[in-house]
């Protein structure tokens, strides 16, 4: 490991220590003859303990970072150089009708955290910096994350992705300025779901799809992860939703009216489970089996519509999954994506290009376990 590795590591063991506030959740108290901190009689815990319980822990394997092959790190050093230059002159990222999109512009700042900078730290700490200044600049009084004319598949995708940025860097820096952003980017969701228990485009509580679901229970993750409280029965409210969305086959539909599984859905669904602290229940299993399906057809995977948002999902819920599924799943993916990669250093989407460059550099970066979201 070398020294620039190490002191990532050790920036972000450090600034993961929660601060002790009102807004987080509160902390049980040691049985009655016992020191706080023994944990000698504590019984051990179980993996899945509930609404937002311990994400799962255990010591990453020694040669974690040997998945990162010297062509995977290639690939990176110049997606990430590729991704830098791309930025705008306002902090933000994205092209087309997607220049200035905060969803975007949330991955690209997530993809240089997953490689070990932070905001104003690191070799990338400058865009990083930048573009969590304009997701801040871009949060209403009332919480609300979006650009509107940028906000092309619905708001609330930006909402959530720029609340996952708010809080990830929150959880580095802990600066008040961005608890302020991140408490009331919480709020809106929170009080946005649906009577079912999901989210939709729009901030109200008409209805819910997947899609959509998943990023706001990522970024409530995230931001209890930070320190922030995130009421039981919101967590509660979209496991059931998930759960009623899955299948027999396994995979999960779009919405919880009939519909077909797919790849790219499932995969959200997966992870939206494990975000929400589900992570032995049959629900889960039983979609890894679906997604475990489509391991021979990684190179065939542009024949389905959202590829990056698909394996985005996947090879976190493989992540967090650990083990063979971990094992056999990225080096699959790993050297799909390197082999994507352009010339110039770019992964091309039809989204932008920014878009799926910043997906692909955050699913290579993975066995970094830099990113508090990922880590164990």
């Amino acid at each position: 490991m070398n020294r620039r590795m190490a002191l990532a590591i050790a920036l972000v063991a450090a600034c993961l220590a929660p601060a002790a506030t009102a807004q987080e959740a509160p902390k049980a108290e040691a049985p009655q003859g016992q020191a706080p901190g023994d944990d000698a009689s504590r019984p051990e815990k179980p993996k899945s303990v509930g609404a937002f319980g311990e994400a799962v822990r255990g010591d990453l394997p020694q040669d974690m970072r040997v998945m990162v092959t010297p062509e995977a790190d290639r690939a990176i050093q110049t997606g990430l150089a590729w991704l830098a230059k791309s930025q705008q002159p306002d902090g933000s990222f994205g092209s087309g009708t997607y220049r200035g999109n905060i969803a975007v512009t949330s991955l690209a700042g997530l993809a240089f955290m997953a490689g070990g900078s932070s905001p104003g730290r690191g070799p990338y700490g400058a865009h990083v910096d930048k573009a969590l200044a304009y997701v801040m600049a871009n949060t209403s009084p009332a919480g609300f994350i979006a650009v509107a004319a940028a906000s092309t598949h619905g708001p609330m995708y930006s909402h959530g992705f720029g609340a996952l940025f708010l809080a990830e860097a929150y959880g580095m820096t802990r600066r008040p300025e961005l608890r302020e952003k991140l408490q009331k980017a919480v709020r809106l969701i929170i009080d946005t779901q649906n009577h079912e228990g999901g989210w939709r485009y729009q901030p109200v509580r008409n209805d819910a799809d997947l899609s959509v679901t998943i990023c706001e229970i990522n970024a409530l993750r995230a931001a209890r992860n930070a320190g922030l409280f995130i009421p039981r029965e919101t967590v509660d409210a979209c496991i059931r939703y998930v759960k009623q969305a899955q299948n027999p086959d396994g995979g999960f539909r779009y919405m919880l009216q009939n519909g077909a599984s797919a790849f790219p859905r499932s995969a959200a669904g997966v992870v939206a489970l494990q975000s929400a602290g589900i992570y032995d229940d049959k629900e889960v299993a039983e979609g890894i089996a679906y997604l475990k399906q489509f391991m021979r057809e990684i190179k065939l995977g542009s024949r389905y519509s959202h590829y990056f948002y698909g394996h985005y999902y996947a090879a976190q819920a493989m992540w967090i999954r650990g083990g063979a599924d971990w094992d056999e799943w990225f080096p699959a993916i790993r050297d799909e994506l390197v082999s994507r990669q352009s010339a110039a250093g770019y992964w091309n989407d039809n989204i932008c290009n920014e878009y799926g460059t910043a997906m692909a550099l955050i699913i290579l970066q993975m066995p970094n376990n830099f990113l508090p979201i990922f880590q164990r």
